[in-house]
Parts: structure tokens; C-alpha cells; sequence
């Protein structure tokens, strides 16, 4: 397999003089660069297998580790649309509608932080979360866990992989996080990366223009370089307020439960029927408003774009940005008018795209397994007796 080199992405060191005996080299920051993926991060206590990976894709796509049977991971990250939605809000648990547009899972694995306000920071919390929280799975942890006791061949699979009697809620975690780790980018199949590796004629015209103005002009790299072409830093931007907001009372309902549950103080709960973002994690005013700084790796299959999914094309995100940005308190400085004109929005758009595979990344349903009892009404009635047995049929 042809093997791909990496872009320095890390500042080098340089002596800057001594002041004192106790004075520290100086930092000199190399120039901001994009990337070619490097081989997905493993974490030493969940090491992939091929077993491991067959069951997460078995788990993340069934429904009964969610209260109803009805939500599966799949249900919102869905590989026909970018493993995230096309809703401009996700769905959540049925009678329940979210506050934020759903993150793609693809490429997740690379990430720091999760979540939009950084949040979570490994895919095995991400996984119990979304599948324990009452407005997205919902799924209460000792009746998931009976009901994959009661499908033999988890039970098989599960002592397999982990060596487990019964299934494990927390093994069930790391499965699910075994097979998303799988769900990254092909460098092989993306336009930019081949370029990357010398591939004169893997960019359009169109699409080298726009990487000149990414680099140049528009000043994209400012925030979105390294391999994931994102600083994973936290900004606020003044995206335009998403209209469900204020046109769907669950939204509405969802914003305020979500300030509520998370401890925002009521001085700052009662003035505020928007996302706040960082202030989340950080309780510092000064981070309301910002959100993580999204990947644009497979833009051409995750719209619609940004914390709300306010964008439903590329075009209307270059639009945004060349105009400055919005409102917002505490607005980041790097946003400024560019001064584009139709055709570089165009360049600077093909570029965008060139960031995505060719051909996206579809996994097929699996064939889920089926329930069945913990043993006969012989087994029962040796562990009950016979007379408890013949009450119940």
C-alpha cells in the first residue's frame, strides 16, 4: 500500500537568548499548514480486533440499547448522509427535538474534544452518553443491559471479545468506539491529499485557485489547518439565530432543559434562550457563543453546516465568512470582510470540496440478532420450582 508523508504540524524550538539563569526557550510557530491524516489513535485499554469491530457495527446499529427500541446511533448518523443528518437540528429520542446540529461521526476518532462545546473526550464516553441522555437514547443502563443478555448470539460475541460471562454495558461502549474508529477518511480516495503527496493532477484549476485563496486571501487557515483542517479551538462567530429556535416549541423546551441540567446559574438561565456553547465547560462569560471549530474534511456529504445547521450549502458558508462573520458578544477577531468576488467564492468552494473522498463511506445495515428467553420452562422451573412456573403460563 502506497504510503503517504505528513505535514509538520508542530511548533519548533528556539533558543531565543537567555535573560536569567531560569529563562525558558522561546516558541517559534511554524507556518499554519494542512495535512494528510496520520493512522487513527488507539487507546491502550481498547485495542481494535476484527471481532471487536463487528460487534460495535452490530451495536451502533440497534435500537434496543435505547428506551423505546427505537434509537440507534445510526438513527442519527446515518452513512447515506455523511454519518451525521440532514436535519438542521437533530432528532433526538421520539417526542423530544435537539438544539444543535448533528456532528458527523467521520473521522471522529481524530478529535481531542467531542461535541460541539468539547465536551466529551474519547468515543466510549460519547457512545454511553448519547445512548443514556433522556432526550437522545434514553436507554436506562440495566434494562439495555438485560435486553443483550437476552440475545444469545451477543452473548456469544461479547464473551468472545471480552471474555465476559454476560454482556457489559461499558464493553458494549468501547465495541461501538472500536468500529467508529474505523469510520475515517481514505487519504487515497481524497483529491487534496493526493496533491499532497505529489499528485500534479489530482486538484482542479478551480480547486488550486482556492486552496491559494484558503492559504492567502480568505485566510481559512487561520482556524482550519493540520490534518483535520480545524485548530479544534472554540470561537464564536455570530452564526445567524436558527429559526427553529423560535418555530418549534421542543427546540425552544430542549435549550432551556439543556441550561438547566447543566447547571447554569439562573442569573444567566433566564436572560438566555440560546446555545451557549464553551460556557458550558468553562463557566466563563467570555466563552459564550463559541463552539468548536469543525473539521472540513467530507464537507461534500455532512451539510448542513455549522452549531445549527443554520447553512445548507458550502456557498452560503463562504458567504458568511466573506462578509465578516455575524454578531455576536464575544466575536472572535480573526473574523474580518474578505472581499471576494463571485469567482474566487467559486475557487474557494471547488477547494472545499477537493477535501472529501471521491466516493463516500457507506456501510451496509447489518443483520441484527434476535432475542430469546434465558433458557426453556425446564431451566426456569429448576431455578423457580414447578408451582411458580405453572402461575405464570
Amino acid at each position: 500500500m502506497k504510503k503517504y508523508g505528513f505535514a509538520a504540524l508542530f511548533a519548533a524550538m528556539v533558543v531565543a537568548g537567555v535573560a536569567a539563569a531560569w529563562a525558558l526557550p522561546m516558541m517559534r510557530a511554524e507556518p499554519a499548514r494542512l495535512a494528510i491524516l496520520p493512522p487513527v489513535p488507539v487507546p491502550a485499554g481498547n485495542p481494535m480486533g476484527d471481532d471487536k469491530i463487528a460487534l460495535g457495527r452490530l451495536l451502533f446499529f440497534d435500537a434496543r440499547l435505547s428506551g423505546d427500541g427505537s434509537t440507534s446511533c445510526a438513527s442519527c448518523h446515518v452513512p447515506e448522509l455523511g454519518w451525521s443528518h440532514s436535519d438542521a437540528l437533530a432528532r433526538g429520542y421520539p417526542g423530544h427535538r435537539l438544539w444543535r446540529n448533528n456532528p458527523t461521526v467521520l473521522n471522529a476518532a481524530h478529535y481531542k474534544r467531542l461535541m460541539w462545546d468539547g465536551t466529551l473526550d474519547s468515543l466510549e464516553v460519547q457512545a454511553r452518553s448519547a445512548m443514556q441522555a433522556p432526550v437522545e437514547g434514553n436507554g436506562k443502563p440495566f434494562m439495555v443491559e438485560m435486553r443483550l443478555r437476552l440475545m444469545p448470539d451477543y452473548v456469544a460475541r461479547f464473551r468472545q471479545v471480552f471474555g465476559s460471562e454476560w454482556p457489559q454495558l461499558d464493553d458494549a461502549w468501547r465495541a461501538i468506539a472500536a468500529f467508529e474508529r474505523t469510520l475515517v477518511t481514505d487519504p487515497r480516495q481524497v483529491p487534496f491529499d493526493r496533491h499532497l503527496a505529489g499528485d500534479n493532477s489530482a486538484l482542479s484549476d478551480a480547486a488550486r485557485r482556492g486552496l491559494a485563496l484558503f492559504e492567502g486571501k480568505a485566510g481559512c487557515i487561520r482556524c482550519h489547518y493540520g490534518a483535520l483542517a480545524t485548530d479544534e479551538g472554540f470561537h464564536a462567530l455570530g452564526v445567524p439565530r436558527q429559526p427553529l429556535f423560535d418555530a418549534n416549541p421542543l427546540v425552544q423546551i430542549a435549550v432551556r432543559w439543556q441550561n438547566r441540567q447543566r447547571d447554569v446559574p439562573s442569573a444567566v438561565y433566564r436572560d438566555q434562550d440560546e446555545d451557549l456553547g464553551r460556557y458550558y465547560q468553562t463557566r466563563d462569560k467570555a466563552d459564550i457563543g463559541k463552539f468548536r471549530t469543525p473539521s472540513l474534511r467530507e464537507l461534500k456529504y455532512t451539510a448542513p453546516y455549522m452549531h445549527n445547521g443554520i447553512f445548507a450549502t458550502l456557498r452560503e458558508v463562504v458567504d458568511f465568512f466573506d462578509a465578516g462573520g455575524g454578531e455576536a458578544p464575544n466575536k472572535s477577531p480573526l473574523l474580518k470582510p474578505l472581499g471576494l468576488s463571485d469567482d474566487e467564492k467559486n475557487d474557494l468552494v471547488a477547494f472545499l470540496a477537493a477535501l472529501s473522498m471521491e466516493q463516500p463511506l457507506i456501510v451496509a445495515v447489518p443483520a441484527l440478532p434476535s432475542m430469546a428467553p434465558l433458557g426453556g420452562v425446564a431451566d426456569c422451573a429448576a431455578d423457580y420450582g414447578d408451582g411458580i412456573m405453572k402461575g405464570k403460563q
